[in-house]
């Protein structure tokens, strides 16, 4: 099976399909979130040297404080975007069913046991029976992509200071 045959893949191919604006503004969301823990390590990293060496605190200062702002703001402002997202690819995908079932004339298709089934699957997955709805589910994906995009990114700047500590981190 290659990658675009996975179900994750077309997953994020009707993100862009239901609101293109909306799912590049969350995976911009997302990679920002993902960079932002790498970059608060080395801004701080920053500061600590400026007050070894006693140099002005000014600048390493103003930049730990930016990236510790958006580190707070990003979240929040992610998870409503995803909601919003979840929203309109849910409302995407049934317009997208009704179209399939109405589709061909007649109604000898919908006697189909195989698309009885996936009727009753989408029915339910959108009721949030048989797991949450996608406005409620965009968060749970979006936070694993950001704890993966984040530990990609540290262990990249570990493997700057060390080539054995992003194997150690991997292995953690």
């Amino acid at each position: 099976m290659t990658l675009r045959e996975r179900d994750e893949w077309k997953f994020f191919g009707v993100l862009a399909k239901a609101d293109r604006p909306l799912a590049m503004v969350w995976w911009t969301l997302l990679l920002v979130r993902g960079l932002l823990p790498a970059l608060f390590a080395v801004a701080m990293g920053l500061l600590i040297a400026a007050v070894q060496h006693g140099a002005s605190l000014a600048l390493p200062l103003s930049i730990v404080g930016i990236v510790f702002v958006a580190l707070q703001v990003t979240s929040p402002l992610h998870q409503a975007v995803g909601k919003n997202l979840g929203s309109r690819t849910s409302g995407w995908l049934n317009d997208e069913l009704a179209r399939t079932c109405v589709r061909p004339p007649g109604m000898g298709h919908l006697e189909d046991p195989r698309l009885t089934t996936d009727l009753t699957v989408a029915r339910d997955f959108d009721l949030g029976i048989s797991g949450p709805p996608l406005s409620i589910s965009m968060d749970f994906i979006g936070s694993g992509l950001v704890e993966f995009i984040a530990g990609l990114t540290a262990a990249l700047l570990l493997a700057a200071y060390a080539w054995w500590a992003p194997l150690l981190l991997g292995g953690a």
